[in-house]
């Protein structure tokens, strides 16, 4: 099986059993699976296949996706190579999630034409970044025109929208997640 299809989930499977106080016996026994396997899987050095992965999730009264969610949130070092997308709610064409799961920073690629009538308003602190073309912000009523390099960094709440200005414009938006309740010092 490819490593992009069984994904490490030891950790969230760890947290579940334990969280249930089951002993790797009981799940052995509710999935069918061995003990030492059970074990190798905890402790990422086996990746269960898709149907494992599914026993384990019965046994330990979950979902795989449920395990597999957990996983990435916990991910502390990870990779999203050039052409992948991560599993995302659908995202309209052109834009890329640039970071897996949940996590404290929120990372998106804008590629080609956006909805420029479009305004934003962010809970939490941003920032814009053209990796290639131009683009426009408008912000607290004026206008901002960024080239291949610049930033433009918005504090939270701060109205805005954003239009390419130059056909192959790249932007990377990256924010302190909707989630996090950033507090001012």
């Amino acid at each position: 099986m490819d490593e992009k299809e069984s994904p490490r989930v030891g950790a969230a499977v760890k947290r579940r059993r334990r969280a249930l106080q089951l002993t790797l016996a009981v799940v052995s026994s509710r999935s069918g699976l061995s003990v030492p396997f059970l074990s190798q899987v905890e402790n990422d050095r086996a990746r269960p296949s898709r149907r494992s992965l599914e026993l384990v999730a019965g046994a330990l009264e979950t979902t795989a996706g449920e395990l597999l969610a957990a996983a990435e949130a916990s991910r502390t070092v990870d990779v999203v190579r050039s052409g992948e997308s991560p599993e995302a709610p659908a995202l309209p064409v052109g834009i890329r999630q640039l970071v897996r799961g949940r996590h404290q920073l929120h990372a998106l690629e804008f590629t080609g034409e956006q909805d420029a009538g479009r305004e934003f308003q962010h809970r939490n602190d941003e920032l814009l970044y053209v990796a290639d073309g131009a683009a426009e912000v408008e912000a607290e009523g004026r206008a901002y025109r960024l080239g291949r390099g610049d930033t433009l960094y918005l504090s939270g709440g701060v109205r805005h929208r954003w239009r390419a200005t130059e056909p192959g414009t790249r932007l990377l938006v990256v924010a302190v997640a909707e989630h996090v309740e950033a507090e001012e010092e």
